[in-house]
């Protein structure tokens, strides 16, 4: 599936909106889509979907570990920049394809 393929490719340390994968899987209004398909990641170590957050750098739906708290953890230890409780896009936003 080619969502799933786009979020293999994000790099430790970056992630993607769920409307960014919309878009560069050829469907933009397909954002709510993508957190299905990464709420049923057929495989985490190869889909990175602790990756994939909402549009405003806010962590959403994860359905490992304990959630939210195992994401933010996964995503700290990896060297994403946070302010507060989002994620700084300007500085951990992918920027594949097209801006975030």
């Amino acid at each position: 599936m080619r969502v799933y393929a786009l979020a293999a490719k994000i790099p430790r340390s970056k992630v993607a909106t769920y409307g960014q994968l919309a878009r560069l899987a050829g469907n933009p209004k397909a954002a709510r889509a993508v957190g299905s398909l990464m709420k049923y990641n057929p495989d985490k170590k190869i889909i990175p979907c602790h990756r994939v957050v909402a549009q405003d750098g806010k962590l959403t739906g994860y359905s490992f570990g304990r959630g939210i708290a195992t994401k933010r953890s996964v995503l700290i230890k990896e060297g994403v920049s946070f302010l507060g409780d989002r994620i700084d896009l300007s500085i951990s936003g992918w920027r594949r394809g097209k801006k975030l």
